[in-house]
C-alpha cells in the first residue's frame, strides 16, 4: 500500500509539472507571471504566491519566502532573471510579487515576535512590567486608585488572586500586552466588557453589540434578565490570547492579515486582531447562553470553529470595529 502511494505521489508530481510547462508555452507566462495577472491582490494572489515558491523545484525559490526584508528587492531579481522575465516588459509583475513576499515574509517574523513574548515570563522586579500592568489597571478603572500593589482588588477586573503575575504563566507578557491594547486603544468597549462581565444579572449595553438575532427586543429584554455573565475579564482575555496566538501560529490568520495589511503585518496588526476577537467573544457568550463558567470551554470551542470557518474565505478580513483600526480598513 505504501509503495501504491509513493507511485501516486511521483506520478501526481511528474504530471503536475508537466502540465505547468505546457500552460507556460501555451501562455508564454510562468505560474507565477499568471497568478500575479489573473488574482487579484489580497490574501488570494499572496497564498498562490506563496504555495508556488514553496513548492517550487528551485531551491532559490524555496528560500524566497524566509528571507531578510531588507533582502527582498534582490530576490525579486533572482527570481525574474530565473524565471527568464524581461522587468522591462513586465514591470508591475516586480512590484506585486514584492507586495506578497513583503506579507509572506513579514507573517513569519511575525510569529517569531508573537513567540518571543508569549515565552518572556512576567517579572515583578522589571519595572517595565510593573508599569504595563499598573496601566492596565488605570485604564480599566480610572476612578478607583488601587490601594496596593498586591491586593484583592485585582480580581475586580477578572484576576485570580491578589497578584496578577501568577495567571500571565500559560502566555507570558503575550496576555499583558494584549489587555493592555484593549483598555488603552479601545478603553470604552473594554471597560463595557469588564463592566458587563462583573453585573450580578444580564445588562448589556444596546451600543455594545446589536440585538442577537434569535430574539425579539420583548424577548432579549426578558432574557437578559435570567441570570448572572460569569466570567472573569483577565483571564479571558488570557484565553483570547491563546487562542489569537494558536490561530496565527496555524497560519489561519493569513487570510485576515494579507488582505489587511498591505505590506508587512505587525504586531499591531495581531493586537488589533486581538481585541476584535475579545469583543466577538463576549457578544458570542451572551448569545450562546452559557449555564455557568463550566462551560466555558464548550463556548470556545465552538467560538475558535466559528472564526476558523470564516478565515477559511480568502476574502475575509476580520473588520476590526475600534477606532484603532480605521485607518487600516481605509486602506
Amino acid at each position: 500500500r505504501m509503495f501504491v502511494q509513493v507511485c501516486l505521489y511521483f506520478y501526481c508530481k511528474c504530471l503536475w509539472r508537466c502540465l505547468k510547462f505546457v500552460v507556460r508555452k501555451l501562455t508564454g507566462r510562468c505560474e507565477l507571471q499568471r497568478i500575479c495577472y489573473n488574482t487579484k491582490p489580497g490574501a488570494a494572489r499572496t497564498m498562490k504566491i506563496e504555495a508556488s515558491l514553496k513548492g517550487s523545484k528551485s531551491k532559490r525559490l524555496q528560500t524566497s519566502v524566509s528571507v531578510h526584508p531588507d533582502a527582498i528587492e534582490k530576490t525579486i531579481d533572482d527570481i525574474m532573471e530565473l524565471k527568464r522575465i524581461n522587468p522591462d516588459i513586465n514591470p508591475q509583475l516586480g512590484v506585486s510579487l514584492q507586495a506578497c513576499l513583503l506579507q509572506i515574509v513579514g507573517y513569519r517574523n511575525l510569529v517569531a515576535e508573537v513567540e518571543k513574548l508569549r515565552r518572556e515570563p512576567y517579572d515583578s522586579e522589571n519595572p517595565q512590567h510593573e508599569e504595563m500592568l499598573l496601566k492596565l489597571w488605570k485604564c480599566l478603572k480610572p476612578n478607583s486608585p488601587l490601594k496596593a500593589r498586591i491586593s484583592k482588588q485585582w480580581c475586580e477586573i477578572g484576576f485570580q488572586g491578589d497578584d496578577p503575575k501568577t495567571d500571565f504563566r500559560g502566555m507570558g507578557l503575550l496576555g499583558l500586552y494584549n489587555l493592555v491594547y484593549f483598555a488603552e486603544w479601545d478603553t470604552g468597549i473594554a471597560q463595557q466588557v469588564l463592566s458587563d462581565s462583573l453585573q450580578p444579572k444580564y445588562s448589556i449595553s444596546m451600543t455594545l453589540s446589536p440585538l442577537p438575532s434569535q430574539f425579539s427586543k420583548a424577548e432579549w429584554e426578558k432574557k437578559k434578565f435570567d441570570k448572572a455573565i460569569g466570567y472573569s475579564f483577565a483571564i479571558v482575555g488570557i484565553n483570547i490570547t491563546d487562542l489569537t496566538y494558536n490561530l496565527l501560529v496555524s497560519g489561519a490568520l493569513k487570510t485576515h492579515f494579507y488582505n489587511v495589511a498591505p505590506e508587512a503585518p505587525t504586531l499591531t496588526h495581531f493586537q488589533q486582531t486581538f481585541c476584535y476577537l475579545m469583543h466577538e467573544f463576549h457578544k458570542f457568550w451572551i448569545e450562546e447562553d452559557p449555564l455557568d463558567i463550566m462551560e466555558f470551554n464548550r463556548v470556545r470551542e465552538k467560538f475558535h470553529k466559528r472564526i476558523l470557518k470564516q478565515l477559511q474565505n480568502p476574502d475575509m478580513a476580520l473588520c476590526p470595529h475600534f477606532a484603532a483600526s480605521e485607518s487600516l480598513i481605509n486602506m
